[in-house]
């Protein structure tokens, strides 16, 4: 009886354990992201975020045309890129590959109009081979970004 009990117990709590996954941010930005960002919310992949504005509408999703003013820092600050002007935003169409991995990911959480913050693992922006000269290896990436327009195809 107490055998069944415990088995139990585990089918019950296996899918927690299998639904947990580990932490893609190196330790010492971890440490930076729960000090300095202790509200932001986590999504299913490990990419941190904080809504700044929201806006309204559809997500986007795979497919769409998608525009974006943005500015990219490390997390010590500094700036690596920007696109800013709303008048010639960053435009691509989402999940084909043509950003990092993070924006294919969080993008397709966004509405139009919503303005986050977001904090990139390194393995899904650049990885451990950074995109020399801006972006070292393993870099944690930090973006304020608003999400424009999405146009459906």
């Amino acid at each position: 009886m107490f055998c069944r009990r415990v088995l139990l117990m585990l089918l019950l709590l296996s899918p927690c354990v299998l639904h947990a996954q580990r932490e893609k941010l190196p330790p010492d930005d971890l440490a930076w992201v729960e000090e300095n960002f202790p509200n932001a919310k986590k999504s299913n992949t490990g990419i941190r975020y904080l809504v700044l504005e929201n806006g309204s509408g559809e997500t986007a999703k795979r497919g769409d045309m998608v525009s974006v003013v943005y500015i990219g820092r490390f997390i010590n600050g500094d700036s690596f890129d920007e696109q800013i002007d709303p008048k010639k935003p960053f435009t691509f169409r989402l999940g084909r590959g043509k950003v990092i991995q993070g924006w294919d990911q969080i993008l397709q959480l966004m509405r139009p109009g919503d303005k986050w913050l977001v904090i990139i693992p390194p393995e899904l922006a650049y990885g451990t081979r950074g995109s020399l000269p801006r972006i070292p290896a393993d870099a944690t990436l930090v973006f304020t970004m608003q999400l424009l327009a999405v146009n459906p195809d």
